[in-house]
């Protein structure tokens, strides 16, 4: 009897985690298909992301309903109710992930008929890459319960807070040259601030795998390299 209790158990932790690996193939498949779609103004394909959304709403319901119901049936204890709230919590970030996704294809969707400023998007292909890889080595980071790979995730979110400066400059000043290319770099903006909150979203990924494993919490502050209240940025200190 016990065996069959223990069996049944690990088979709810499985799905679990069978179901978080797949909403993060539907997280990353969305986040790289957003990105094509901005860089070839591919209405078509923009639309499919968003469309996608349903199905990683839809498996992070499920995750949520099924790591309550293990609780409330197992009444787990240590790292087994830690496994629990880590999926809770990781279903949770990348369903966020997908909704940023999907903002940058809607995005894309109205900016078609804009006039366009090629060059101001390679900025944004350079955020991308390194959200994308981050977003990978955190998921890579739960599967493995790695949490090395999860503590150079949390550290290397510097970079993107960077490379988001970077965008903001340029941008701003695309629109100075033009007005023109105010609403068209407009759009881009706000998809730069939904890429660094993905980068935001799998820091809390590599977070809550640390927590899995070591039972401990990161400090609440992470590595910036903004140093300093420009253009409207935060202050040194102040939260992100």
């Amino acid at each position: 009897m016990s065996d069959h209790i223990v069996k049944a158990y690990d088979r709810d932790l499985e799905t679990l985690g069978r179901r978080i690996a797949e909403m993060g193939g539907i997280a990353e498949k969305m986040l790289a298909e957003a990105m094509d779609a901005l860089a070839v103004f591919d209405v078509a394909l923009a639309q499919r992301v968003v469309l996608t959304d349903v199905r990683l709403d839809a498996l992070q319901r499920e995750i949520e309903e099924s790591a309550i119901l293990t609780i409330a049936r197992r009444q787990p204890l240590a790292i087994d109710l830690r496994e629990c709230i880590a999926a809770i919590r990781i279903s949770g970030d990348l369903e966020r992930v997908g909704d940023l996704a999907k903002n940058i294809a809607k995005r894309t969707v109205k900016i078609v008929g804009e006039s366009r400023v090629p060059r101001a998007i390679i900025g944004l292909k350079s955020m991308h890459d390194v959200a994308a890889l981050q977003l990978k080595d955190a998921l890579d980071a739960y599967a493995q319960r790695d949490v090395e790979r999860a503590r150079a995730v949390w550290t290397n979110d510097a970079e993107l807070d960077a490379l988001e400066d970077s965008v903001f400059r340029d941008l701003l000043t695309f629109m100075m040259e033009d007005p023109r290319n105010i609403s068209f770099c407009t759009h881009l903006l706000f998809c730069s601030k939904n890429l660094e909150r993905i980068g935001d979203h799998t820091t809390n990924i590599a977070e809550t795998v640390i927590y899995l494993v070591t039972g401990e919490p990161m400090p609440t502050e992470r590595p910036k390299t903004r140093p300093s209240n420009i253009d409207g940025e935060n202050p040194p200190g102040s939260p992100h």
